[in-house]
């Protein structure tokens, strides 16, 4: 690469990244200061505040579903973060997983996203045994959007549903109930083990007062239908009250502070080293165009503990790379595409980012040696999908894909997924994406995620509506194409940012490249909490 061409994917790769922080910048104000204004007036803290202060001063922290309802639910005035900020950090030196309602946005009212984004962090916790923290401050369910919130299995419900399933595993669950707390959600904390409420700010019962008058006709205020007064020393719905926020949250640093140890996974870890490689390179190595070509390689040396490599089968299907590393400290196996075009084992040109035959074997049988070794899967994706046409077909890659996927979908160990570049079609399938539950995933600014790249969907849609128009008896310029070409791939190319997947919670998080250490490092840690109980197996399999 000329340093001409590494200087401009520098450039556009930090403006990325500034655009990112700037995105960032504005959800971590929720609802706007008059809303958090509002918050202060009444004693209380912000729910970024209430994080900030429970978790370890100078830990590290992940946040999970940052951009989760971005651009969505305009008509209402946004939700920004769907209106719940959910982390990974530590608490009393122990990881956790907090969850958060923020009340600047609609009076932390829950809409389908915040739904599916607390159903998220509930995943997270159980898969990794990692105990949660609810700190409670919601009106409750979005009453115009109740139907896309309450009825159905993933919706409002199965939250508590979760949390029996929780406590049954023995996940510890602790809820601090630092606002309102209505109708449903009541049962959040009430089925955690351990349930505190502020004084005069919180307050937790099925039905308010307005509803309790068009009920029954009894006349009473919020205060002592469920204060914390009538919660804590009349009814015992809760166990303790606090007079503020702050002393609410010290009594749960010193419960986790208290905790006794749990049973490790024993992924093997040795004493992180820096990579000798700047991974600032990387601003430099990603093109700015998805059909440019670069060696992973590169990438994968700027990420890695001491830039060292130690890779499988490297002369064999080249066009994914696999190798074992590690990541301040952890044992990774990494599964990487390579978006150079490389020589087959016959001597044929592969083009980059696309999944052959010998490589979808190849990644396979490492996929099998990463779950007897017990080692963490770590996947890096960059792949416009499977290689098609005759030769392809003759030379079965149909079954080395779905032994590819097979291995992945039965693996064992835990897995993580980092989209740095393109994410389409079956590729994304085979390299862990979102619907093969990796224990994180999260993708770069650099990432696109689509059934195909914008150029090639565009075109398709395009002939798709031509021929409709055409079959109408409408007669179609070349100047009436290319408007509607133009239109179509602006659409699809909005759909396919990372944004986009991040606003659905098909990613975890947007990061900038030099997070991603971090991210694989404290996923792992969340994943050696919880011990491997299954034997790996495959099934059937066609070889």
């Amino acid at each position: 690469m000329s340093d001409l061409e590494f200087n401009k994917n520098e450039d556009v790769t930090r403006q990325l990244v500034d655009h990112l922080k700037r995105k960032t910048d504005k959800i971590r104000e929720g609802g706007g200061k008059k809303n958090s204004d509002k918050q202060k007036e009444q004693g209380k803290l912000l729910a970024r505040e209430r994080i900030e202060y429970l978790i370890d001063k100078d830990s590290r922290t992940v946040e999970i579903g940052e951009f989760a309802a971005e651009g969505m639910y305009e008509e209402y005035g946004g939700c920004p973060a769907a209106g719940v900020v959910v982390v990974i950090g530590y608490v009393s030196g122990r990881q956790c997983v907090i969850v958060a309602n923020d009340a600047t946005v609609k009076a932390g009212a829950w809409f389908p996203m915040t739904g599916k984004k607390n159903l998220r962090a509930q995943e997270i916790s159980i898969e990794n045994l990692l105990p949660i923290i609810y700190l409670v401050d919601s009106a409750g369910v979005f009453l115009p959007m109740q139907d896309e919130i309450f009825p159905d299995k993933e919706h409002f419900g199965r939250i508590f549903r979760n949390n029996a399933v929780m406590s049954s595993m023995g996940i510890i669950q602790v809820a601090a109930i630092m606002g309102s707390c209505v109708a449903g959600g009541a049962y959040l904390p009430i089925m955690s083990d351990e349930a505190m409420i502020v004084d005069k700010t919180g307050s937790i019962f099925l039905a308010g007062s307005y509803l309790v008058k068009a009920a029954i006709g009894e006349n009473i205020d919020n205060e002592t239908l469920g204060g914390a007064t009538t919660q804590s020393e009349i009814s015992g719905v809760t166990d303790n009250k606090f007079p503020d926020d702050k002393s609410a949250l010290d009594h749960i640093k010193n419960i986790f502070s208290k905790m006794g140890a749990f049973e490790k996974a024993g992924f093997n870890r040795v004493k992180a080293k820096e990579p000798t490689k700047n991974p600032k390179d990387i601003y430099g190595l990603m093109p700015t165009e998805a059909s440019k070509q670069y060696d992973m390689h590169e990438i994968i040396y700027r990420l890695v503990d001491d830039s060292e490599f130690d890779e499988y089968k490297d002369a064999y299907g080249q066009s994914i790379i696999c190798g074992l590393v590690r990541i301040e400290g952890w044992s990774v196996g990494i599964i990487a595409n390579q978006r150079k075009v490389v020589k087959s084992k016959k001597g044929e040109m592969q083009f980059g980012g696309v999944i052959y035959s010998d490589s979808a074997d190849k990644a396979a049988r490492f996929i099998m040696n990463c779950n007897q070794r017990k080692v963490p899967l770590v996947f890096l994706q960059d792949v416009t999908g499977f290689m098609v046409g005759s030769r392809s077909e003759q030379g079965g890659i149909i079954r080395d894909g779905a032994k590819m996927v097979n291995a992945m979908s039965n693996s064992v160990v835990p897995k993580f997924t980092v989209i740095i570049g393109n994410s389409y079609g079956a590729g994304n399938y085979a390299m862990c994406g979102k619907a093969y539950d990796p224990r994180l995933i999260v993708g770069w600014p650099t990432a696109r995620v689509a059934v195909m790249g914008g150029g090639q969907a565009a075109k398709v849609l395009l002939q798709i509506q031509v021929s409709s128009m055409k079959g109408k008896g409408k007669v179609v310029s070349k100047e009436e194409e290319d408007e509607l070409l133009k239109k179509i791939t602006d659409q699809y190319n909005s759909q396919i940012s990372p944004y986009y997947a991040a606003s659905r919670m098909w990613l975890d998080a947007v990061i900038d490249p030099l997070d991603t250490r971090k991210w694989i490092s404290m996923g792992i840690e969340a994943a050696n909490h919880s011990p491997i109980t299954k034997k790996f197996n495959v099934g059937v399999i066609q070889v």
